[in-house]
C-alpha cells in the first residue's frame, strides 16, 4: 500500500510549507493539491492513496498556517501569495519528475478558489483543473458589515486573527458518524482565520472575476447534491464563464459536501482517477449528474 512521504518545501518568501507527496511506481501525471479553509491534506488520504495508485505523483500542500504548518495559523498575506505556493510547489514537483508530465491542479472546497485563479492567471503551467465541491460560490458569505470590515482591514493594513470559522459543525461536511467524529476531533484542524487570509480570499474571487476565460485546459467539476456550504447552481453558471471547451461535470445528488467522507467513497475515487486517466491521454469530456 503506497504511503505518502511528509516534506517541506521553501516559498519564494521564505515559508516552509510542509506537503504530503504520494510517489506512483510508474507515474503517468502530477497531481498538484490545494485542501479547504479549514482542513489539511491528511484529511485526503484515500483520493490521494487512488489517484497514486492509479499513476499519478500527487504533492498536496498543507496551507501556509494550516495542518502541519504551526508559523501564522490562519494566515495568509494575500492572494497572489497563496498562488505562488501552488506555483513553487508545482515548479518542485516538476524538476523532481525529471520528465515532461502533465500537470493537474486540483482544489478541493475553499483551495478550488487558488487552484481556479492560478490557472486563470497562468493557462499555459496547468494541463488540467479538478474543481472538488470547490469554494467559489459558498452560499455562507460574509454581510455587509463584515465586508466594510475587511474592506477597512485591508485599506489601513490591519491584520485582524482569531476570526472564528463558520463552518466548524462536522455535520455540515458528511452524514457519515465515524468521519464526523474525526473532523472534531482533528488536532490539526483550522478554527480561526485572520482577516488577511479572508482578504486574500476576496483577491482569489476577484482575480477568477477578471480571468475566468484564461481557464482553457480541461476541467472537472465535482459536486455534492445535498452541499449546505456550496451554491451548486451558482457554481455551474461560474464555471460556464472559463475558457474550457473540455468540461466534466459529475453530481454525486445524495453527498452532503466532502465526497472524500463519504460512506460508499469507490465511485467517486473512480470518476476522479478515470478523468485524470483520459487528461493525460489527451481527452474528452462529460457531462453526469447520478
Amino acid at each position: 500500500m503506497i504511503e505518502p512521504a511528509i516534506r517541506t518545501f521553501t516559498a519564494s518568501d521564505g515559508y516552509r510549507i510542509h506537503f504530503r507527496h504520494w510517489q506512483s511506481a510508474a507515474p503517468r501525471g502530477i497531481v498538484i493539491a490545494m485542501h479547504g479553509i479549514q482542513s489539511h491534506s491528511g484529511w485526503y488520504e484515500g483520493s490521494s492513496r487512488a489517484m497514486a495508485d492509479a499513476g499519478f505523483d500527487v504533492y498536496f500542500a498543507d496551507r501556509r498556517g494550516s495542518g502541519l504548518n504551526g508559523f501564522q495559523r490562519g494566515h495568509a498575506a494575500h492572494g497572489m501569495r497563496l498562488i505562488n505556493d501552488v506555483r513553487a510547489l508545482k515548479k518542485l514537483a516538476q524538476y523532481e519528475q525529471k520528465a515532461a508530465l502533465p500537470v493537474i491542479v486540483m482544489g478541493i472546497s475553499w483551495g478550488g478558489k487558488t487552484s481556479a485563479a492560478a490557472t486563470a492567471l497562468f493557462p499555459t503551467e496547468f494541463d488540467g483543473l479538478a474543481l472538488l465541491y470547490p469554494g467559489l460560490k459558498p452560499r455562507i458569505r460574509p454581510d455587509f458589515w463584515q465586508r466594510f470590515r475587511l474592506a477597512l482591514a485591508r485599506r489601513f493594513e490591519i491584520t485582524k486573527t482569531d476570526i472564528p470559522i463558520p463552518l466548524r459543525a462536522p455535520e455540515l461536511f458528511t452524514d457519515d458518524l465515524e468521519f464526523r467524529a474525526f473532523i472534531a476531533n482533528d488536532p490539526l484542524a483550522l478554527h480561526a482565520v485572520s482577516s488577511s487570509l479572508l482578504n486574500a480570499g476576496n483577491d482569489l474571487d476577484g482575480i477568477l472575476a477578471a480571468h475566468a476565460a484564461g481557464i482553457r485546459c480541461p476541467v472537472l467539476l465535482m459536486l455534492a447534491g445535498r452541499d449546505r456550504i456550496i451554491d451548486n447552481p451558482m457554481t455551474r453558471i461560474l464555471v460556464t464563464t472559463f475558457g474550457t471547451s473540455h468540461l466534466t461535470s459529475i453530481c454525486y445528488p445524495d453527498a452532503c459536501h466532502s465526497l472524500e467522507f463519504e460512506s460508499d467513497r469507490a465511485a467517486f475515487f473512480s470518476d476522479l482517477t478515470e478523468w485524470l486517466g483520459k487528461r493525460v491521454a489527451g481527452v474528452v469530456h462529460r457531462n453526469d449528474c447520478r
